[in-house]
């Protein structure tokens, strides 16, 4: 869960990087994926959605908590 945690806030970090770019008229996804709406803008557009309800749903899951690292405490007492 860490891993998608990670992954989905780098998504959402670059899905808000990409709308505030929008100031001066540029976007990163129409830059990588050139012309009108196509499989790859909706794929990459979609990922980012997703990555956003993940990161909303996530710590409802875990009581609270968006957990970006692993449990240290855990690893320290199973390798004393």
């Amino acid at each position: 869960m860490v891993i998608a945690n990670i992954i989905s806030y780098v998504l959402v970090i670059i899905g808000a990087l990409n709308w505030g770019l929008g100031i001066w008229n540029v976007n990163l996804v129409t830059l990588v994926f050139p012309g009108p709406m196509n499989v790859g803008a909706i794929i990459v557009y979609s990922l980012i959605a997703l990555s956003a309800i993940w990161l909303i749903i996530s710590p409802i899951i875990t009581n609270g908590m968006l957990k970006l690292q692993g449990n240290r405490e855990a690893k320290k007492t199973s390798e004393a």
